[in-house]
């Protein structure tokens, strides 16, 4: 269907029909939350939330940086909140005046709406807490890690507050004929008048999700009614693609996007699914294991109400309202806990006993020399005696902890 098209198209006659030239101008992204810090962490660095939140935590505390003690390079790193205090914008406007110049400094200080439902306004966004602390200056005191998440706030902060970029945008409509028919093509691009805040920092997108912002060169010399001439035809066929696998990154952000979970729970909820052996990383993306599927089966069969989406975002709206004094939480507890008793005594009648098959290790047992094998405990992966519990030799499994 597609071949008479195509032979159709290498014998038209093309001209350009319109040319619509415009300006968009690109914003520069909030100051960093819990959330937007892990992922670009990930991203960027390739950090787990994990591992983000632990060297988020050592600059928060304070870092020695010769000054006659502890200095905490950062505000509170648990936030789900984008406000910025009058006072650390008045820093960054003097910063961006005397570094960048007159043009790089909007002529208001921008204010951020916070995206989370129910964030706690009282806290700011992440950010240093001098921006004359650049992370060049201080480098010298500072880990390699410490000093790229340092770096990625300072950069992301500065830039929030500066101007937006500029680009020149042009839409061109060009016309083929044939005798039989007429075809419409339509390309547009951008090219960078003004860079902003881009100069300072742009924000990295996860693999599988589109650029918005992509530069798509189009020549300027283009006028209407000129001809143009066919160089080549790139046909594709394109079919339906399941979504990707979650990286750590894009399932923090779904979390939040559904409500599930706060600021301190993000990394805890991954290091968890990890650690039991419900996921695994398997080049960057997080797989489910053969525990995973089963435990997700058996407990979606039995506690469907749990296992769902909306759950955990109504019962963290639940527990706002009991610190707020709205509602009292014995109410709150005895409305859950009387059908949850119910299915789970259900469930301790019905649900059956899954054992997976044990992975051994090609060692021995130097107790009772019977196989080695991968068990799974309450803290993940430890090694132990197939002949458990006749032997009850274990040791800790011991592998390189991914960043």
């Amino acid at each position: 269907a597609v071949k008479p098209v195509l032979e159709d198209l290498e014998r038209a006659a093309y001209l350009i029909s319109k040319i619509k030239k415009g300006e968009r101008r690109r914003k520069p992204a909030a100051p960093y939350t819990t959330s937007t810090l892990q992922q670009e962490a990930s991203r960027r660095l390739g950090y787990t939330t994990r591992r983000t939140m632990a060297i988020a935590q050592q600059l928060y505390e304070g870092i020695d940086l010769n000054e006659g003690g502890s200095s905490g390079l950062i505000t509170y790193m648990r936030t789900d909140s984008t406000n910025v205090s009058a006072l650390a914008q008045q820093e960054a406007r003097r910063f961006i005046l005397n570094r960048y110049g007159e043009a790089y400094l909007p002529v208001e200080a921008p204010v951020y709406k916070t995206k989370a439902q129910g964030a706690q306004e009282a806290h700011e966004a992440i950010r240093p807490t001098e921006v004359e602390r650049t992370p060049e200056s201080i480098a010298k005191y500072l880990s390699k890690e410490q000093f790229r998440v340092y770096q990625l706030i300072w950069l992301r902060f500065v830039a929030s507050q500066m101007e937006a970029a500029v680009y020149d945008t042009v839409s061109v409509e060009v016309e083929g004929k044939t005798d039989a028919h007429a075809y419409l093509l339509r390309a547009s691009g951008a090219t960078l008048r003004f860079p902003g805040f881009l100069v300072l920092y742009e924000e990295t997108k996860d693999e599988d999700q589109k650029d918005e912002n992509g530069d798509t060169p189009i020549p300027a010399s283009l006028e209407e009614n000129q001809k143009q001439h066919l160089r080549r035809l790139i046909p594709e066929q394109k079919f339906t693609q399941p979504p990707p696998r979650y990286t750590e990154a894009s399932l923090v952000k779904t979390l939040e996007e559904n409500g599930v979970g706060r600021p301190s729970t993000y990394a805890p909820i991954l290091s968890t699914l990890q650690q039991r052996n419900y996921v695994v990383r398997e080049q960057k993306r997080l797989a489910p294991t053969e525990t995973g599927f089963t435990v997700n089966d058996l407990i979606t069969e039995h506690f469907p109400n749990i296992v769902d989406i909306g759950f955990t975002a109504r019962m963290e709206e639940e527990l706002d309202r009991i610190a707020s004094g709205e509602e009292a939480w014995v109410d709150t507890i005895r409305a859950f806990y009387g059908p949850f008793a119910e299915q789970l005594e259900q469930a301790q009648k019905s649900m059956p006993t899954v054992k997976a098959e044990l992975e051994t290790i090609g060692r021995a047992c130097p107790e009772c020399g019977s196989e080695l094998v991968i068990r799974y405990g309450r803290f993940g992966k430890f090694i132990s005696c197939s002949k458990f519990p006749e032997c009850r030799y274990t040791e800790p499994w011991l592998e390189k902890i991914g960043v």
